[in-house]
């Protein structure tokens, strides 16, 4: 088996180390299961690297590693090369911050359905942790066929994701499929982000062309679903794009995401550096230029929110005391900027 047709490229491997390279396919709790140039096996972790020494990244779907490889029963994982994007959440461990969760992928299916699930907010949410992973978000609105005016839905996800790919289809009757097919090469791996029932594992059916992922049925309320993938899972199909789906996505943190921010929010960033000020903190400051964006119709109070939610939810993550010490001033200078501008309201963290 050729490891190139997973993505491989053969510089990833450092100087001089031994094994041979593999690609995590599966995640089952200590057990792997991987592919490499002698087909598809499973693999454990060597110990003294990974427990003991503490000097490698535990692996996770999609990343590419070195192992040991026996041909008699499970391979012995030695290293975790270098990722060149992933996601991460909460390790459920205490104390231990991020765990990876999917790794080394090149575009982020953000996938919300045209029905009951779409929301603008998670979306924004979804666009900045997909530019901080390191790859390309690309939304996806799922069920056209189930809506007879999809141009107010495009039209807010293309305000929110200035510079991203939004595309309507239906896998039901592959109406806007042929618009991905940039999207769709060999060698490529795909990340699918987006609630349970909004579509993933039929939009994976209709692009292998075969039944290769369950799909569940969806309550009418509230058109959500069941989740159908059970464990971490990357999925050659045919054409030679690879897919990873997990139930893990749902737990993302924003961790570290500066550059995620920048990327998905430069509309807001935009008016950052223009203030009189340099520390003014966009409340009460003259000259503020965020404020009189705000005032002139250029940039949303709901935006401008979203961007401070998200901050904040980041600096959580990274310094709880901070957060606190944060907030504290935070409903200070808010309370002010209210009693100064009463037609405008800014919520509280």
């Amino acid at each position: 088996m050729n490891l190139t047709d997973y993505g491989f490229i053969p510089t990833m491997v450092p100087e001089g180390f031994d094994g041979i390279p593999a690609r995590i396919t599966a995640v089952h709790k200590e057990r792997y299961e991987l592919v490499c140039e002698f087909g598809y096996a499973f693999g454990r972790l060597k110990a003294s690297i990974y427990y003991y020494d503490g000097t490698e990244e535990f692996p996770t779907t999609g990343d590419f590693v070195m192992i040991n490889h026996n041909p008699g029963g499970d391979s012995q994982i030695i290293k975790t090369l270098e990722r060149r994007s992933f996601f991460s959440r909460l390790d459920p461990i205490p104390g231990k911050g991020e765990q990876a969760v999917a790794a080394n992928f090149d575009y982020v299916f953000i996938m919300q359905s045209l029905n009951h699930d779409f929301n603008v907010r998670r979306m924004e949410r979804y666009v900045t942790l997909a530019w901080q992973s390191g790859a390309v978000p690309v939304i996806i609105l799922t069920k056209a066929d189930l809506a007879d005016d999809r141009s107010d839905q495009i039209r807010k996800a293309q305000n929110v994701a200035p510079g991203v790919g939004v595309y309507a289809i239906s896998a039901k009757t592959g109406y806007g499929l042929e618009a991905l097919e940039d999207y769709l090469k060999p060698q490529k791996t795909i990340v699918f982000l987006g609630s349970s029932g909004v579509g993933k594992s039929s939009l994976v059916n209709v692009l292998a062309g075969q039944d290769i992922m369950a799909t569940g049925d969806i309550r009418e309320d509230d058109s959500r679903g069941r989740h159908t993938t059970t464990h971490r899972q990357l999925i050659m199909l045919p054409n030679g794009v690879m897919i990873i789906d997990t139930p893990g996505m749902r737990e993302l943190g924003m961790w570290d995401v500066s550059n995620g921010l920048g990327e998905a929010f430069s509309d807001v960033e935009s008016f950052l550096g223009q203030c009189r000020f340099s520390d003014c903190r966009h409340q009460t400051e003259p000259g503020c230029a965020v404020r009189a964006a705000i005032d002139s119709g250029e940039l949303t109070t709901d935006r401008w929110e979203s961007y401070l939610k998200l901050m904040r939810e980041a600096m959580f993550s990274d310094d709880k005391a901070g957060y606190l010490r944060y907030k504290q001033q935070w409903g200070k200078d808010i309370a002010k900027w209210n009693r100064q501008t009463p037609h405008l309201r800014y919520a509280r963290p």
